[in-house]
């Protein structure tokens, strides 16, 4: 995909060089997977956890979420500052490397094509941000871990990315290419949306009324929504696609729906415990939004999904 370089006026932070902080202990898997488990346990219960020590121990690493992140939080944003904490500029985060750049490019691109849209329909836009940390960070939410995936945390409106996984998602997952990378920044940025309109803190709500089964359901319907949302990103910038591209991004989401994940982790695939979705579904739900490039044909919530 032919992306134009990133706009210097984003709103970027670099946590890598500065340390995490949070003191889990070792640095290695098993700190990093202590520190894992009371965040899996609070969002996906006992379950969680289990397919998270399944996956820690068949792939050595940790289960990418994919997701919205750490629920909650009221903490500010982190400061923009260049790597290793030296109050650079966003030019200087955004090129540390390939990944980093590619990151940037995909993220400006999201916040132009959705500043448009909120302007077309007379809504107010307050754009994201996007900090990088590595390893071990910090986030509005709490803890980030590289092993969480891409996330994004409400409490700031910050989409936390490790840019590690973009080399996981080809390399463990199958799902390389640039297209299958811009689809993962595509989807938290549709977290992001879902914020701005008020949709996550209805879910959330509507959670702590609901088993937990029930509110699983409700995370997975957020969850192909923000694929949704990635599609439609993806249909408005489509003269700016490669050929084999849409595959790409079928690919990625394919590799992470949940039955998939679960079949790897645990050879055995448990519907209610779902809480992004199936490959199918988000795979359907990702191509919606490819092909109808709006936001109107992304709700997930009203029938069947």
């Amino acid at each position: 995909m032919r992306l134009d370089d990133f706009d210097n006026d984003i709103e970027v932070g670099d946590q890598r060089g500065q340390g995490s902080g949070f003191g889990f202990g070792g640095g290695g898997g098993g700190g990093m997977l202590l520190g894992l488990i009371p965040f899996v346990f609070s969002r996906f219960g006992c379950g969680g956890v289990a397919v998270l020590l399944a996956v820690m121990f068949f792939f050595g690493g940790g289960l990418p979420l994919l997701s919205g992140g750490p629920s909650g939080g009221t903490g500010d944003r982190p400061v923009v500052s260049a790597p290793g904490g030296g109050g650079g500029s966003v030019a200087d985060a955004c090129r540390v490397d390939a990944a980093s750049k590619a990151a940037c490019d995909a993220f400006s691109s999201a916040n132009r094509t959705w500043r448009t849209i909120f302007a077309r329909s007379g809504q107010a836009y307050d754009p994201p941000m996007l900090q990088f940390y590595a390893g071990a960070g910090r986030s509005g939410c709490g803890a980030a871990q590289s092993a969480m995936g891409p996330f994004y945390c409400p409490g700031d409106q910050g989409i936390y990315l490790d840019t590690s996984f973009f080399d996981e998602l080809g390399d463990r997952f199958g799902a390389a290419g640039d297209f299958a990378q811009f689809y993962v920044m595509a989807h938290e940025f549709g977290h992001h949306i879902q914020n701005l309109l008020g949709t996550s803190a209805q879910v959330q709500r509507a959670q702590r009324r609901l088993s937990e089964r029930e509110g699983n359901a409700l995370s997975v319907r957020l969850e192909l929504q923000a694929d949704c949302y990635a599609g439609v990103w993806g249909a408005i910038n489509r003269d700016r696609l490669d050929p084999g591209d849409v595959e790409e991004g079928l690919t990625a989401a394919n590799a992470i729906g949940d039955d998939t994940l679960q079949r790897q982790a645990q050879g055995r695939v448990v519907p209610d415990s779902f809480t992004h979705g199936s490959s199918a579904d988000r795979m359907r739900w990702l191509k919606r939004g490819l092909e109808t490039g709006d936001p109107a044909q992304c709700d997930t919530f009203s029938g069947d999904i």
